[in-house]
């Protein structure tokens, strides 16, 4: 039982990075959904810029040792991800880049709704400015 949910932890670890990464982007859609992304993504950069850990990693490990499993070092990127996009490791200047890269692309969502919302209001406005 540990073992699936230590399995299910990584599902929603990686629904977690793809939300952090590219979340800003349903905001065009869904609007509302800003009020959980940003906490969100600031966090998930926050934890690029400084080296940390999410805790989602250490209770994994937790799941995977109860079923008698070995747990692994390092982070959810490193572990998963790393061997797919940087097969040498991850060094902190990889991690910087990826925490700026997690600012650039919601920054462009964030960008494309105001942008979005300031026509959409331009539109309706009666006075027509």
């Amino acid at each position: 039982m540990s073992g699936a949910l230590a399995d299910l932890v990584v599902v929603v670890h990686f629904a977690f990075v793809v939300f952090v990464v590219a979340g800003g982007f349903l905001t065009l859609r869904w609007p509302r959904i800003a009020w959980v992304h940003v906490p969100v993504f600031l966090w998930g950069a926050a934890i690029s810029f400084a080296g940390w850990i999410c805790p989602l990693t250490p209770l994994e490990n937790r799941l995977r040792h109860a079923a008698g499993e070995e747990g692994y070092s390092g982070g959810f990127i490193d572990h998963y991800l790393l061997p797919v996009l940087y097969p040498d490791g991850l060094t902190r200047g990889q991690q910087a880049v990826m925490g700026a890269l997690v600012l650039a692309v919601n920054g462009t969502a964030y960008a494309l709704l105001v942008r979005q919302r300031t026509r959409r209001r331009r539109r309706t406005d009666p006075s027509g400015g």
